[in-house]
């Protein structure tokens, strides 16, 4: 039986959640093209490896050439100096989505945050179109990303299914992630149906499992035929065991964001 891709391109390969899609998406196309600035290991019979730094657009262009689609887990995974975030996941970010149109590239789905969005009161429940509020400098080059992902749709008709990762682990770690999980199984799902969806133009979901507590409205999700199979919830009662409950003075219970909000700038000395 053919594949659905003849060739996808995943950017952070050598990543978290890099390794995730790396392992799940072996079956729907006949190579995966893997690339990140970090060691990637030995390839599979079926796997391209390239190291790439993704500021460097002249090393870039070439990792799109010959791809169906483009899974962008590529970037600073967290908060970081300006310069660091610049390079990686803002000029880094245009060269993908500059290098898939002039290669014809039509989709790519892109790892981004709840840090988006992450100066909201946890009092509100947000769907995906309420306006940015970063909490952090890695926060706004994820807001990028996602206004970058719709210029390139409304311009050159390039689709994009954004998702904003809540905190995706193996399992939750602190009782905030009892409201914003997404199991390793939830996003690789999460990204096939955005990969395999016929038509998503440019769309913001939201990465979660199936949690008794969310922060996020995310029909949009459904849309693409996303069903969260897995939950916060089955690990509460240790959380709940190991973890004081949340002060809601704190930031990690005030904003949706956690503790990035609550940080201040990164540069500053410590």
């Amino acid at each position: 039986m053919s594949k659905p891709f003849k060739r996808l391109l995943i950017t952070g390969g050598a990543g978290r959640l890099g390794k995730v899609l790396r392992a799940h998406l072996q079956p729907f196309a006949d190579v995966i093209r893997l690339t990140d600035i970090a060691d990637l290991g030995t390839a599979a019979a079926h796997e391209e490896l390239v190291q790439c730094d993704l500021g460097n657009f002249a090393d870039v262009l070439p990792l799109c050439e010959g791809v169906d689609a483009i899974l962008h887990a590529g970037g600073v995974p967290l908060e970081n100096t300006f310069a660091a975030i610049l390079n990686a996941n803002i000029v880094g970010t245009y060269n993908i989505y500059e290098a898939a149109r002039q290669h014809g590239v039509k989709r790519v789905i892109y790892t981004s945050s709840n840090h988006a969005i992450g100066f909201y009161d946890r009092t509100e429940t947000l769907d995906a179109h309420v306006p940015h509020r970063p909490d952090s400098l890695y926060g706004l080059s994820k807001c990028f990303a996602e206004d970058l992902g719709r210029y390139y749709w409304d311009k050159f008709g390039i689709e994009s299914v954004n998702i904003r990762i809540g905190s995706s682990f193996e399992e939750p770690l602190d009782r905030r992630m009892l409201a914003t999980w997404l199991s390793f199984d939830d996003f690789a799902q999460l990204s096939e149906r955005a990969l395999l969806a016929p038509r998503v133009a440019h769309m913001i979901v939201y990465g979660m499992s199936a949690n008794r507590e969310s922060l996020w409205d995310n029909r949009a999700a459904s849309s693409l035929g996303y069903v969260a199979k897995d939950s916060a919830d089955d690990y509460r009662a240790k959380l709940e065991a190991k973890f004081p409950p949340l002060d809601h003075n704190e930031p990690a219970a005030r904003y949706h964001g956690g503790n990035f909000a609550g940080a201040g700038h990164f540069e500053d000395p410590k």
